[in-house]
């Protein structure tokens, strides 16, 4: 069965220098957005020094992605696209110990790439790439690189754990 990831059902753009992406806190059912505007709000933060109209798709409560036994699948939050780039994203408002949302959103972008990978328009994009965005721990992971090396190898997506996605 072919997915439509490109509804506007669910959809923005922003050209800003800077923007954010957005999740209302679980249990809310709602798709992630773009903002402009509420930095306060922001769990990952979209820095666009060339101003490119990046396009957001929310996947999380707006894609169906099922698994063969028809159940739903595990979905990211959302994706940016422009040009050539695709960028899935998974937010996530955890602080404390441990890399539990690591693990969550790795499995959560994994589950949605490989049903991306397998729509025709993912030839259309040359660079790939996947984020994990913490607010609540905002700084690169360095200590994963072993995890975003494999996922590299296993997806042909580069991995990033941190909260600035960067637009070049």
């Amino acid at each position: 069965m072919s997915i439509d990831f490109f509804t506007a059902r669910c959809s923005g753009s922003s050209d800003k220098r800077i923007f954010g992406l957005c999740d209302k806190a679980h249990p809310a059912k709602e798709p992630a957005y773009i903002d402009e505007d509420n930095g306060k709000d922001w769990i990952a933060v979209i820095e666009n020094n060339n101003r490119e109209t990046v396009q957001f798709i929310a996947v999380d409560h707006c894609i169906d992605l099922l698994k063969v036994d028809g159940k739903m699948d595990s979905r990211c939050d959302g994706m940016l696209y422009y040009n050539t780039t695709v960028i899935f994203v998974e937010l996530k408002e955890r602080s404390g110990l441990g890399n539990e949302w690591v693990k969550d959103g790795e499995k959560q972008l994994r589950a949605t790439i490989k049903h991306f990978e397998q729509e025709a328009e993912a030839v259309n994009y040359t660079f790939k790439k996947a984020y994990i965005a913490n607010s609540g721990h905002p700084k690169f992971k360095t200590t994963q690189a072993g995890r975003m090396e494999q996922f590299l190898a296993d997806t042909g997506y580069v991995l990033r754990i941190e909260n600035r996605i960067a637009i070049d």
